[in-house]
């Protein structure tokens, strides 16, 4: 386990010198229009499998990631 242990901490050492460049490109036009598209489609897919009742549930929770992702 001591490789995947290895590229975890890789991966979060990258993140922290990272971090800001990172904030500041989610805060874009670009990735609110990609994160849209993804978000619809994620939302879509999942009112296909879920009961009705929870549709609004799903958009809720649509709603409150988009709120973290982009300039919306």
């Amino acid at each position: 386990m001591g490789g995947v242990d290895d590229i975890i901490n890789k991966g979060k050492h990258l993140l922290d010198e990272n971090r800001d460049k990172i904030e500041e490109a989610l805060k874009t036009d670009k990735a609110e229009e990609v994160s849209d598209k993804i978000l619809d489609g994620a939302a879509d897919a999942i009112k296909k499998v879920v009961p009705t009742e929870h549709h609004a549930k799903v958009d809720e929770v649509r709603e409150n990631v988009d709120k973290h992702i982009g300039n919306a």
